[in-house]
């Protein structure tokens, strides 16, 4: 993983906040995440001055600290021992050394399960997405002594906000026993919605207050042992408010699970 990636410094953060990012397409003329990753980065990236650009292009750049770089990769997670891996969008400052690893990472999120096995199935929130980017590396830039701000855990410190705000989720994205308003709120009695793509999509453009979505990352099947990924980020600040991670286990399916809303209720 990029854990191990350089932890930008306070002249790393001046440089990225100087740069034009490049978005690196993928070269399959049937690649679903172009198109997503073009509109989301056209209507929501601020920060710098950006280009869309291909593989090719992003070998020569990548070692020019002129060039930040929002990028897909494939990512073995650590702990996950069934060779699983995931794609995740990150945010990599240019420098002049021979791997990826060794690049100033501001962020990166998880945004789908990688591999011939990969539905896709993220383009609806893509823009909360590279909103969230953003509101990231700026913790990152505000933080450049505390590194431990890099990993997304941290802001299960925002979680007892949750309660405050309406979340909203895809069925699909849940686990089966929760399907429901009704088996939801027996364990989780805050605003909680259960939406079509098209509701978060308008949630996201809108930057709706007190809202956040649901963005679920896992395999496309029930694969034993795999990890998913649960993250819950407000449509009006990009701000992440609550992280968590399981392995697929015939008690913990591949979904946000009772024993998330638990977790988040108690707060």
């Amino acid at each position: 993983m990029f854990a191990q990636a350089p932890y930008p410094t306070v002249e790393d953060g001046k440089m990225l906040m100087a740069s034009k990012t490049c978005v690196v397409l993928e070269n399959s003329p049937f690649s679903m995440y172009n198109p997503a990753i073009k509109e989301a980065v056209t209507e929501f990236w601020t920060i710098t001055p950006y280009e869309f650009i291909d593989i090719e292009e992003f070998n020569k750049r990548r070692i020019d600290p002129d060039y930040s770089f929002i990028v897909l990769l494939e990512t073995d997670y650590e702990k996950d021992k069934t060779g699983a891996t995931f794609a995740f969008v990150n945010l990599l400052l240019g420098r002049k050394v021979k791997n990826l690893e060794e690049m100033p990472e501001f962020c990166a999120i998880p945004i789908d399960f990688a591999g011939e096995d990969a539905d896709g199935d993220y383009g609806y929130k893509l823009g909360m997405v590279v909103r969230f980017i953003q509101q990231h590396a700026q913790v990152v830039m505000d933080n450049p002594k505390n590194p431990g701000v890099r990993h997304l855990k941290h802001y299960n410190n925002l979680v007892s906000g949750v309660i405050n705000k309406t979340i909203l989720a895809r069925e699909d994205d849940m686990d089966a026993t929760l399907k429901s308003p009704e088996e939801i709120s027996k364990l989780y009695p805050y605003p909680f919605l259960i939406v079509s793509e098209e509701e978060i999509i308008k949630a996201v453009a809108e930057k709706r207050k007190g809202t956040l979505i649901l963005h679920k990352v896992g395999p496309p099947d029930e694969l034993t042992g795999a990890f998913v990924f649960k993250m819950l980020i407000g449509t009006d600040d990009a701000k992440m408010y609550y992280f968590n991670n399981h392995k697929i286990t015939d008690k913990s399916p591949n979904g946000f699970l009772p024993a998330d809303l638990r977790r988040i209720a108690r707060f």
